[in-house]
């Protein structure tokens, strides 16, 4: 458990009423863009929203001129050597990490992605806070800054906040149609609808399993595929998001 100061209390308790007072999908994201920094000291906060199936990156940075066009050309280039995106990509649930925890302060500042992005921005310390993580789509709450790295306790804050982040983000994803921050849609496989058909009615793995004549293992993978592609990061989630489209589909047939 994260304690907080008074002081420290007060900031963090602002920041999430101010977060989910916003009513526009837009206005969720620019709010913790915006409000993040006043938690953790940072001179560059973003959003980033990183395709690794189309090695892109969509951003919502603050300040909003922080990143031209030749920088997000370098980070799409290296988008795939990034450290904070290949750990999140790969590792489940892997929470709030800087860059200092996937690798030695020297390896970073030879690293491409340095040379070409960073030090380009006048930035060498960099924590990313994950609100959907996987092999195709990493979206994160990015804090940047130069000089001092993130702590402990800050890194413990950001992580400790990220839960009721990731739901703000999907909650407003729900609602609305925020084309920046919005994973492209990839079509779910027949078996991956199936699967969710059977989330969706309330079945648990191993009753899918049963019922699919697949092991609870392959039921799992499939979600995990889902889950990228539904832009969400539990069954749950997956289950709302899978019914809304399904409804969306039939208003529109």
């Amino acid at each position: 458990m994260v304690r907080l100061p008074g002081v420290g209390l007060r900031k963090a308790l602002n920041f999430m009423l101010d977060v989910t007072a916003a009513r526009e999908p837009e206005a969720v994201v620019r709010c913790a863009v915006e409000g993040l920094p006043r938690l953790v000291a940072s001179e560059v906060t973003t959003l980033s929203v990183c395709d690794l199936a189309a090695g892109t990156r969509r951003v919502v940075s603050f300040p909003g001129d922080a990143i031209g066009a030749e920088d997000r050309a370098s980070f799409d280039r290296l988008i795939h050597e990034h450290p904070l995106v290949r750990f999140h990509s790969t590792t489940a649930n892997g929470g709030a990490r800087r860059i200092s925890d996937c690798v030695s302060d020297t390896a970073f500042r030879r690293h491409a992605i340095y040379g070409e992005y960073y030090r380009r921005l006048g930035i060498d310390r960099v924590i990313a806070v994950p609100v959907v993580a996987g092999p195709g789509l990493v979206m994160s709450y990015v804090l940047n800054r130069k000089g001092l790295d993130f702590s402990d306790g800050e890194r413990d804050l950001l992580d400790a906040l990220r839960p009721a982040l990731a739901n703000l983000y999907r909650f407003a994803m729900l609602a609305g149609d925020f084309a920046l921050a919005q994973p492209r849609a990839t079509p779910l496989t027949r078996r991956e609808e199936e699967v969710l058909r059977w989330v969706a009615a309330g079945k648990t793995d191993l009753q899918v399993a049963a019922i699919l004549g697949a092991s609870v293992r392959t039921v799992q993978k499939h979600l995990e595929n889902a889950y990228v592609k539904l832009g969400v990061e539990n069954r749950t989630a997956a289950a709302m998001r899978f019914e809304e489209l399904r409804r969306n589909s039939l208003s529109r047939a």
